[in-house]
């Protein structure tokens, strides 16, 4: 469902946490004016309109008139998801953010890219601050809940999903479909891109031999894939991750991942590298790894 409209959406799709999950897997994505490209470049209204879209929600194409939409926040009153604005041309709202609590706030930025900013900032955001607008009333269930609960595939990337994906991308020949997973059918869906990931060492079973092509997969285990499904190898600037120590069995993969700015991480320092991995940042993962030369 797609909302739209100047007033408040209520809804269900998405908690606090979903949206700032969604928002922070763009960290480091590069700044563009007038841009709409993850990839090539993004300005900082098209950024929250990108995120905004992935829940449903729709916003309108520049800050100024993102600022006509939704209900007026006391800054002491911001809530995660709110919108926050900022006068950074001299001219009136000319900046557009996502707060996402504790005083910070996301955006895409000239300088940085898009990034975690503070808006009390004393020496440029907090200067510059004009006000809030609420577009949404976030669902206040947690998506942990649903995580320990059962794994949605409407959200989460399984195994299979990952083979299809990467087939596709790369361009293998799917045409074998004699599968040396026991749990992999010749009749199955998934089964010729099973194969041709296998062949190329991408893909391998667990103790048992199994594929388990309908199990999700950790943004630690998408590693390890990635990384020899594109043949990547360590480049300089590694981005390094409190999650993911020297002693992590990922480390060496998500260091790989890191270098060649596949990956940013979800902020904080951290990779997620125990998380699930959403269908969409399954999608960003393999739109950064096809750029690699």
């Amino acid at each position: 469902m797609i909302f739209s409209g100047i007033g408040i959406n209520e809804t269900e799709a998405a908690s606090p946490s979903h949206l700032t999950s969604t928002a922070l897997s763009y960290i480091g994505a590069p700044y563009k004016y007038g841009g709409t490209s993850i990839t090539s470049g993004i300005d900082c209204s098209a950024y929250t309109q990108l995120v905004f879209s992935k829940l449903g929600i729709h916003l309108d194409r520049t800050s100024k008139d993102q600022y006509q939409q939704g209900t007026k926040v006391a800054k002491n009153n911001l809530e995660t998801g709110d919108l926050v604005f900022f006068n950074t041309s001299g001219r009136g709202i000319s900046h557009v953010g996502i707060y996402i609590g504790s005083g910070k706030f996301v955006s895409a930025t000239t300088s940085g890219g898009v990034a975690i900013d503070h808006i009390n900032d004393p020496y440029y955001w907090g200067k510059r601050y004009v006000g809030a607008k609420r577009v949404a009333n976030f669902s206040n269930v947690e998506v942990a809940s649903v995580k320990a609960a059962a794994v949605d595939f409407n959200v989460y990337a399984s195994r299979g999903e990952v083979a299809l994906q990467l087939a596709e991308s790369l361009g293998l020949d799917t045409s074998d479909t004699n599968s040396p997973f026991p749990d992999v059918k010749a009749s199955s869906e998934y089964a010729g891109a099973t194969v041709a990931l296998n062949k190329i060492g991408a893909f391998v079973g667990d103790e048992e031999g199994k594929f388990n092509p309908a199990s999700p997969i950790t943004r630690g285990e998408l590693a390890q894939v990635l990384i020899v499904a594109f043949n990547m190898k360590a480049q300089e600037n590694v981005e390094q991750f409190i999650d993911v120590p020297t002693t992590h069995w990922a480390y060496n993969s998500v260091s790989i991942l890191s270098s060649n700015k596949v990956t940013i991480g979800i902020g904080d320092g951290l990779y997620g590298v125990k998380d699930h991995v959403r269908l969409d940042h399954l999608g960003l993962f393999v739109e950064r790894a096809e750029t690699i030369e």
